[in-house]
């Protein structure tokens, strides 16, 4: 395993907004792809595109909600996605290649997360199969494009890829009891692999990818916990209300958007990639000694991300 985990020394830090990364950054002339464009972070993330200058392309699983999200914004555009159905995101993907515009950037920011056990299509479990092998299958059947521009691509993961690596063994809870949070961990893990494994294809294109660890925000990806379940995380006060306390990873949403920014825009970056990122920097290797910051070394695995990579080529067909 080989790594460039440390930081940088960004002048961003946990309490940084969406604003403060993007100041200063004239995206005029580029176009963005933002999945899950149009609620919590991915939402703030596509307004801070757009105010930047950029045109922004926000896939949709629900249009109808998309639009009153986005509505007013010029930059912005809708179209049909969803990351759990192989053709419709294939759909998505073709349609953009045809219009022949360029892309620049690819922000990964839908997820799901601790959701009842189902299955796609093709029997993989939907946290695995909607967080890892929907973006998976995107960012490759988009290659072309991105690999045109020397894009960068931006996987939203999660401190949550501390719970569990990749069981290459089953990974679709075949014969292991299902655990939510087993699940999701794994998902989570898959997109820091994801991304240093597209890094290693990319770089020779000019084409970097980047995770990261937004911070601890009470978005609409909480939608499956249970009120005993957010009561046991200590995220709420004492009327129900987020805490927001940075320092400890409790972020509002647009200081937890800033870091997915400054991976896809900070020109700190250029020349670097395949790195997990956390508050506006370039994280460490998590240690006991410092608690849950920083990345699991099972997710900057350089053989289990070729491993992943291999297999999720093999069950989309798709690959870079």
């Amino acid at each position: 395993m080989t790594t460039l985990q440390e930081p940088i020394g960004s002048p961003f830090g946990a309490a940084s907004t969406a604003d403060d990364v993007i100041a200063g950054i004239d995206l005029s002339g580029r176009t963005a792809i933002v999945t899950g464009g149009y609620s919590g972070l991915g939402l703030v993330t596509t307004r801070a595109l757009s105010r930047a200058g950029a045109q922004v392309i926000v896939p949709a699983r629900d249009l109808d909600r998309a639009e009153a999200a986005l509505a007013g914004l010029e930059s912005v555009e809708i179209a049909p996605m969803d990351l759990i159905d192989a053709v419709s995101v294939a759909d998505f993907a073709n349609g953009f290649m045809a219009s022949k515009r360029p892309l620049h950037l690819l922000i990964n920011s839908a997820g799901i997360m601790a959701s009842p056990l189902r299955r796609d299509a093709a029997g993989h479990e939907a946290q695995f199969a909607t967080n890892h092998l929907g973006h998976f299958r995107l960012a490759c059947l988009l290659w072309p494009a991105l690999a045109d521009q020397g894009a960068r691509v931006i996987a939203v993961s999660s401190r949550g890829h501390q719970i569990a690596g990749v069981d290459f063994d089953d990974i679709d809870f075949e014969r292991r009891s299902y655990d939510k949070w087993v699940a999701y961990g794994q998902s989570k893990t898959a997109n820091v692999l994801f991304a240093r494994a597209l890094d290693r294809r990319g770089k020779g294109h000019g084409v970097r990818a980047f995770s990261l660890h937004p911070g601890q925000i009470i978005t609409d990806l909480a939608r499956h916990l249970s009120k005993e379940e957010m009561a046991g995380f200590d995220a709420l006060d004492a009327h129900g209300k987020p805490i927001i306390d940075p320092a400890r990873g409790m972020k509002t949403p647009e200081q937890g958007a800033a870091t997915a920014l400054w991976c896809a825009t900070s020109p700190l970056l250029e020349g670097m990639g395949g790195v997990y990122c956390e508050d506006g920097d370039i994280a460490g290797i998590n240690q006991a000694e410092i608690g849950r910051k920083g990345v699991a070394p099972w997710a900057i695995d350089d053989e289990a991300a070729e491993r992943l990579w291999t297999l999720s080529s093999q069950w989309t067909g798709c690959s870079c």
